[in-house]
């Protein structure tokens, strides 16, 4: 009996890869370079660096790259920069595949988070990966100049900035999302070449029939997509879901259940994660974030007490991790329970996020006393230094160095010291500050048998001495870990020589003890938290519970005026920007219980009293085109006016005084 031609078997996988491939728009120059690395063409790029704004449709060209790696038979390892471990060793090991195989591909989304990277990779790891190896990252900031200047990386390195989608590419994405015809032009009107905000288009058209018909250019553009979009929500219990995920850096099906107990934890999840606006990582998923901005801000505008509620409820569980999880994770769940604290100013001032200059947490090392030594010398003198030698061989335990990620050489240390009750005689004769410091706990609140202080003595850094920088940042994460963590710990203290600067950056958060002891010719400050008298969750609450109202300003030129409006229509957009704009401290908005809603609807009214006059009709299109209408750069808004950029930047101009010159008088009625 004669067997039977059977028809080949597709796998579900393949079946996804094709459906995604139909859907992909645009990206055409990408796609082709990237499929004749795949071919190991001879003059194909072997690294290829995607950057442009959020929205721009980076992940979903790494998505579909990747797909087009896995077609092709090769070995694909992603990863998220959101979650990339804070050392090049890791990231080494994780990506080891590329130094091994040829058919290898790296694909890391969201570079911009893990940006400190950049050096080292195109400086050490690069350069040794195997011949056919791929490599694609993917991120908001374009690479370093130094990088693509370096004429040995001419022919390897292919840097492309994603702009928006072409309009034939843009109506083939909405016939793709099952917009409907009658509403293309409206969503084409609205959205522009967007890819996020033709997604959230065509899911809103999806969930609210008729709705792309009554969008307007002149509104707040993405805010009133997405509030349209969130207004479809299942239920309350959907809605809570997603103001959780806006405000946790990352979320979790066990985060929700955590946050919202009583709730099913397992299905809301599942709603989330298949939102068009959500990215999805082995870590949980996160909203992107025009959405989050827009969903946090209507939160605390809308209901300032579920709000700051469900900073407690997260922060909660976030501690919970802090006691319970191993010791190497618990830097990273530090970071994201600051992150919930990113609106308030103290954090701000505290956390640099530079783009340079990023260090690696290191134990000391025998080999590096006599560095941190010298450091100390060059940077506080030669009494100094002594002490540095005393502490690093009493606790070596206590001294990180930090490392720079670029070069690996040592750039700073600190040393955290821990002093259990009752003080050692010898470290109080060799060390005036350490001696000040057990002379105020006891004269104030002594340690009990058992207890001990905890000291960080030193924070040196000679390129950015006792200022907030990447060290501080480390050893911030650490110390609140510490504190969190700990048992017995009776006061935590700092030691820093510039009291003035951390006694404005460090209130509410510690307190100046007044102690100003000397080592050498330098006087310094201590400031204290007793941890038996502010737990670390009243600590917690009490910066949760902290508000933050601008105060009424004094007299301000008109020069200073008119730049704050600029800058206040230039932040439109972002709602975390925009509510840091020194137009809050002006009247009358200074005044209003919401004085963010009261800028903004001011702002609103003088834009549209100016495409109320006949004869500024085009400054008004300019103003929208360029603030209001989601265009990436004023070209483009040149081009969705439909004038020529020399044309267009005049009557922007006109527009923009037109809107000073309307707010200045509004002020002028308030001010008496």
């Amino acid at each position: 009996m004669g067997t039977e031609s059977r028809p080949a078997v597709r796998s579900l996988g393949e079946r996804l890869r094709q459906a995604r491939s139909r859907a992909f728009v645009g990206r055409e120059e990408q796609v082709a370079a990237f499929g004749a690395a795949l071919r190991n063409e001879p003059s194909a790029a072997l690294v290829f660096y995607l950057h442009g704004p959020g929205g721009v449709g980076k992940s979903t060209l790494v998505r579909h790259l990747a797909d087009e790696a896995r077609h092709a038979g090769r070995l694909i390892v992603e990863l998220d920069g959101r979650f990339v471990s804070h050392s090049p060793a890791d990231f080494e090991r994780t990506a080891q595949a590329l130094l091994d195989r040829p058919d290898a591909v790296l694909m890391v989304d969201s570079f911009e988070h893990c940006q400190w990277l950049e050096t080292w990779l195109w400086q050490r790891f690069l350069p040794r990966i195997a011949e056919g190896a791929l490599v694609v990252l993917a991120g908001r900031q374009a690479p370093a100049t130094e990088w693509t200047a370096d004429p040995g990386w001419a022919g390897a390195l292919h840097a492309a900035e994603l702009g928006p989608l072409t309009e034939e590419q843009a109506r083939r994405l909405l016939t793709v999302n099952g917009v409907r015809p009658e509403n293309t032009e409206a969503v084409l009107r609205f959205a522009g070449g967007n890819p996020l905000a033709l997604s959230l288009a065509a899911a809103a058209d999806s969930a609210r029939p008729g709705a792309a018909q009554e969008w307007s250019p002149s509104a707040s553009a993405l805010g009133t997509l997405i509030a349209g979009l969130i207004g479809e929500v299942p239920s309350p219990e959907h809605r809570r879901a997603l103001e959780v995920a806006a405000q946790a850096y990352n979320t979790t099906e066990r985060l929700l259940q955590a946050a919202l107990p009583g709730l099913d934890s397992h299905a809301l999840f599942a709603w989330l994660r298949g939102l068009p606006f959500m990215e999805c990582t082995p870590h949980g998923c996160y909203p992107h974030d025009a959405v989050r901005e827009s969903v946090v801000a209507d939160l605390r505008w809308r209901a300032p007490e579920a709000f700051q509620a469900m900073k407690r409820t997260l922060s909660a569980e976030y501690l919970r991790q802090i006691r319970e999880l191993p010791e190497r994770q618990v830097l990273g769940v530090m970071s994201q329970l600051f992150y919930l604290f990113r609106d308030l100013k103290k954090v701000r001032d505290l956390y640099v996020w530079p783009r340079t200059g990023q260090v690696q947490d290191d134990p000391l090392r025998p080999e590096d006393v006599d560095t941190v030594v010298r450091m100390a010398a060059d940077t506080e003198g030669p009494e100094s230094a002594a002490l540095v030698r005393y502490w690093a061989g009493k606790q070596p335990e206590g001294f990180s160095v930090y490392r720079s990620i670029d070069t690996g050489k040592a750039v700073a240390f600190v040393a955290r010291l821990e002093l259990p009750a009752p003080p050692d005689p010898e470290d109080v004769a060799v060390d005036p500050v350490v001696a000040a410091a057990w002379e105020h706990c006891t004269s104030t609140a002594p340690p009990a048998p058992g207890e001990h202080i905890a000291i960080t003595r030193f924070i040196i850094h000679p390129e950015a001495y006792q200022v907030p920088s990447p060290v501080t940042n480390l050893h911030h994460s650490r110390v609140q870990a510490t504190a969190a963590r700990s048992r017995g710990l009776a006061q935590g203290m700092i030691v820093l020589h510039d009291c003035e600067l951390w006694g404005r950056l460090l209130r509410g958060a510690l307190t100046d003890a007044g102690v100003r002891p000397r080592v050498g010719d330098r006087t310094y400050g201590l400031f204290v938290t007793d941890w038996r008298q502010v737990p670390f969750e009243m600590w917690l609450d009490r910066i949760l519970d902290e508000t933050e109202v601008p105060a009424p300003a004094p007299a301000i030129s008109r020069a200073d005026f008119d730049r704050s409006v600029r800058e206040a229509l230039q932040n439109w957009r972002s709602p975390r920007a925009f509510a840091l704009s020194e137009l809050l401290r002006s009247r009358p908005v200074a005044d209003a219980d919401d004085p963010v809603a009261a800028l903004r609807a001011l702002v609103q009214q003088a834009v549209d009293e100016v495409g109320r006059d006949s004869g500024l009709l085009k400054a008004h299109q300019a103003l929208v085109a360029t603030y209001f209408s989601g265009a990436p750069t004023q070209e483009a808004a040149a081009r969705r006016s439909g004038m020529s950029f020399s044309t267009y930047r005049r009557h922007l101009r006109q527009g923009i005084d037109a809107v000073c010159s309307s707010l200045w008088e509004t002020r002028l009625r308030f001010r008496g």
